[in-house]
């Protein structure tokens, strides 16, 4: 049971830092095995996990950039007193580059209009812009055309002339990164390569970036000078089995009411479940809008009193009901919904299995306004 002084949460999402650190500690050695750097990604508020916090513990770990998507995003790092490198890709057509520039953000460019809107800005604030120029190689997102590129660094170089860009990197993205062995991985590597000499024959020598989790995993050939891990951060594995990554979250809440019922009761809406003996229910006080998936109904465990104990009856908006048979449960024991898996709780994986998606979903959804977030360990 909860300490009077310490009650356990309502819904809280526990980060730890220290496994942040584990992680990557063990990525930073890969990559640094290929002489590449490591940016740890943060986007989306570090995938859920807190941004800031997350950020810090990558860099004090041997991260030596952060990566987000959004200019916001990294002027957020920034406002919060980070000074490392940090880059980011996903622009909109209104977004004003001025105070990234002069925060000393690294921008992603993939046209002609994205770079002439950067330049403008770099002059606007008198200072020179840093830019990655980014060569689709095959996942047809974002990036330069290949019959687009030349004129995209012709007009880049100029722009590198003129003092107003320092052309720092050329990236691109893997689309099939976490199948180990699939053939698209070396095509993409083959055109970064070629949209690499197009830059080299106009007299420039940027970084080249690629990898990301999976990529820094597996393939230490694609680490080129730089690598980007994301979910593996957060000790979450995107090629199971191969590193010994830490989860980071767990998501926990506590028991709200235990109530005896008799064979024959059924619980919740549409009475989907039935007891069938004499029971023991143990009432939690979290649902969907807490980030428990609705489709979870009927097919998902808890850990609690030691033990993995099944949710019966539909997940509700704002509860969800455990049958505990005959064992002792108490009003305000701590109940695991997901976490390393270490001790045998379900785990983020499993829910992502389960409901046919993947982790990272499940773990960023978790980003919810009733659902508190603490931190253990590490630097904050």
């Amino acid at each position: 049971m909860a300490d009077q002084h310490n009650p356990l949460p309502r819904a809280e999402v526990r980060i730890d830092l220290d496994a942040v650190k584990h992680n990557v500690e063990l990525l930073t050695r890969l990559a640094g095995q290929s002489g590449a750097q490591t940016m740890a990604v943060v986007k989306a508020d570090g995938y859920g996990h807190g941004a800031v916090a997350v950020g810090n513990a990558a860099l004090a770990a041997g991260a030596s950039w952060l990566g987000v998507a959004s200019v916001d995003e990294a002027l957020a790092l920034r406002a919060a007193g980070i000074q490392a490198r940090i880059f980011c890709w996903l622009h909109t057509v209104d977004d004003n580059f001025g105070p990234a520039v002069a925060a000393g953000i690294h921008l992603s460019v993939s046209s002609l209009r994205q770079l002439w809107a950067v330049n403008s800005a770099a002059r606007a604030v008198g200072q020179e812009a840093r830019v990655h120029l980014k060569i689709d190689t095959g996942l047809t997102r974002g990036g330069a055309q290949p019959a687009d590129w030349p004129a995209l660094v012709e007009a880049a170089s100029a722009a590198h002339d003129e003092g107003t860009i320092e052309i720092a990197a050329v990236w691109s993205h893997l689309a099939n990164a976490d199948e180990p062995g699939h053939p698209s991985m070396d095509r993409q590597a083959a055109r970064l390569d070629e949209a690499y000499k197009v830059v080299l024959d106009a007299g420039l020598h940027p970084l080249r970036h690629l990898a990301n989790s999976a990529a820094t995993l597996t393939r230490p050939d694609l680490h080129f000078d730089l690598v980007r891990p994301g979910i593996a951060v957060y000790g979450l594995n995107p090629v199971p089995g191969s590193a010994d990554l830490k989860p980071v979250m767990t998501f926990r809440s506590s028991v709200s009411l235990v109530r005896r019922v008799p064979a024959g009761e059924s619980v919740s809406y549409g009475h989907t479940w039935t007891a069938d003996t004499d029971t023991t229910l143990a009432l939690v006080p979290v649902g969907y809008a807490d980030g428990v998936p609705r489709a979870l109904s009927g097919q998902m465990d808890v850990w609690l009193g030691g033990s993995r104990r099944p949710v019966v009856g539909r997940v509700c908006m704002d509860q969800i009901v455990v049958d505990c048979g005959d064992d002792p449960i108490t009003d305000g024991d701590e109940v695991i919904l997901f976490g390393s898996g270490e001790h045998g709780e379900p785990t983020a994986r499993e829910w992502a299995d389960r409901t046919g998606t993947i982790d990272y979903e499940i773990v960023t959804g978790m980003y919810r306004p009733r659902v508190r977030r603490s931190y253990v360990g590490g630097a904050r």
